[in-house]
């Protein structure tokens, strides 16, 4: 089962920068939106994956 989190993507000069809302210390970061929603993508699978069921 796949679930929905929120990201907050800005764009900071020449990089955007993201965080997910429900999964605290979960950042990501790009030079295109598409590289920054992947990279908080990975962080958040990483995240969760530590986390005890």
């Amino acid at each position: 089962m796949d679930n929905e989190y929120t990201a907050i993507v800005e764009r900071d000069g020449d990089w955007y920068v993201a965080q997910c809302l429900e999964v605290p210390g979960a950042n990501g970061q790009g030079r295109t939106e598409e590289e920054c929603r992947w990279n908080l993508s990975e962080a958040v699978e990483l995240i969760l994956a530590d986390r005890p069921e």
